[in-house]
């Protein structure tokens, strides 16, 4: 079994490294074994997983999942980090050395074929990147079917939002696109080091089998949330390029054109990007 890392574990190897975490990079790196045994088995993972982390940094949570799947990549942009980790993982669980793979790489410029065909995503995630890091990785890789974050408590509350709720918008609809999204809990500031400014919530996303994504769909969703308060049809109106044109889409869906976006399920988006793909006429901007 792995030896986890703690506070002073964690303190020492900043040092040998020189790091000081960087808001740049959105790293507050967990010192608290118990914390990454909640995440690990929050992650519902199985022995023949394998498991994408972003943002390893110096190699709690990594070690805390090597003890569970067959293999983690590890996706790290800062160098020194990245250079690190290998050595850590043969210091601190040298039977698992072998099932760590290491990609020094911006996680928003992965490509597919980089990681193979990886079966969940448990991740602390850089907080000023976590949103669209996480629907670049579901968007990426249909072999995904669990997903485990550690996210700003704000954002977390905002991917696991309902249709309805003042704060159900843009990224609540696009991760419920590919998934059952819900809270898995909260996490104190306290479990960090640096401890930051603000509380975390694990967010987890059961995902559904890979479906089509209509190419309006993303902007369709866009267009409604950029001007909350404005109906559906006033807010749709460039999208269409005219009230008129958003209206008669808008009941060819059968949406009431005078609701707002924030009251729309992402069932209600597929459908009017459906019913929009197949009109023909309609100008986008």
């Amino acid at each position: 079994m792995s030896k986890l890392l703690g506070p002073v574990e964690i303190r020492d190897l900043a040092e040998k490294l020189d790091v000081s975490p960087t808001k740049k990079w959105g790293q507050n790196f967990l010192h608290d074994p118990n914390t990454i045994r909640r995440i690990v088995a929050a992650a519902d993972l199985s022995a023949d997983d394998h498991v994408v982390e972003v943002g390893p940094g110096l190699g709690s949570l990594t070690l805390g999942l090597l003890d569970e799947v067959q293999h983690v990549t590890a996706v790290e942009i800062d160098p020194r980090l990245a250079g690190e980790l290998p050595s850590t993982v043969a210091w601190r669980a040298p039977e698992h050395a072998d099932k760590l793979t290491l990609l020094h790489k911006d996680a928003l410029r992965i490509d597919a074929e980089e990681l193979g065909e990886p079966t969940a995503l448990v991740a602390n995630l850089p907080y000023n990147v976590a949103v669209p890091v996480l629907l670049h990785l579901l968007e990426l890789y249909p072999t995904l079917k669990r997903v485990l974050v550690m996210v700003q408590l704000e954002v977390a509350d905002r991917l696991a939002a309902d249709p309805g709720s003042k704060v159900y918008g843009v990224p609540s609809v696009k991760a419920s696109f590919y998934g059952n999204v819900r809270k898995a809990g909260n996490i104190g500031k306290h479990v960090f080091w640096p401890a930051p400014n603000i509380e975390s919530g694990l967010v987890r996303i059961d995902l559904y089998p890979p479906r089509e994504r209509p190419a309006t769909l993303w902007p369709l969703i866009d267009a409604a949330f950029a001007q909350r308060r404005k109906t559906l049809r006033a807010a749709l109106s460039g999208f269409y390029g005219s009230g008129q044109a958003a209206e008669q889409a808008l009941r060819a869906a059968d949406i009431e054109p005078t609701q707002r976006g924030e009251k729309l399920s992402i069932d209600d988006f597929m459908r009017l990007a459906t019913v929009d793909a197949g009109n023909g006429g309609a100008t986008h901007e």
